[in-house]
């Protein structure tokens, strides 16, 4: 199934997921360029936004878990976030940490936040609608991971 015919489908935990994966992004970048402000509650939640980067990293390509030397314990925690309502908690708790990020003043952060509950929101809908956990092929759900063991 091309990426193409995954958007068709209409599920919304394929558009969760690729969102995810945008967010990881943002996180990642704007974790970075926020750390090195002189605001104290900015550093710390950039700090938080930047490892909240590579959560999404583990949650959205289950291949990493495989081919990445993790302990046994932060395995378990990711493999509990595998369905439509895990998932759409866990995005929910870090785009609400990121709104937080508005305590400390006004930042970039806030667009991180905002994709976060973009993802939260899709994963809702996917779990509301019925719609079972698809993984996205192209990002290591079912196929590509069978084919690493």
């Amino acid at each position: 199934m091309s990426l193409k015919e995954e958007f068709a489908t209409r599920n919304f935990s394929i558009y969760g997921q690729w969102l995810g994966i945008l967010s990881m992004i943002l996180c990642f970048a704007l974790g970075i360029g926020n750390i090195f402000t002189f605001r104290l509650l900015i550093i710390i939640f950039s700090a938080i936004c930047l490892a909240s980067s590579f959560v999404i990293l583990f949650v959205e390509v289950p291949l990493l878990l495989r081919i990445c030397p993790t302990s046994s314990g932060f395995d378990a925690f990711i493999r509990r976030i595998a369905t439509n309502y895990m998932r759409a908690a866990a995005y929910l708790i870090m785009a609400l940490v990121q709104w937080l990020s508005l305590l400390g003043g006004a930042s970039s952060l806030i667009v991180a936040a905002i994709f976060l509950t973009a993802t939260a929101i899709c994963y809702s809908l996917a779990g509301l609608k019925g719609q079972a956990f698809v993984g996205s092929k192209t990002l290591g759900g079912a196929g590509i991971a069978q084919m690493v063991v």
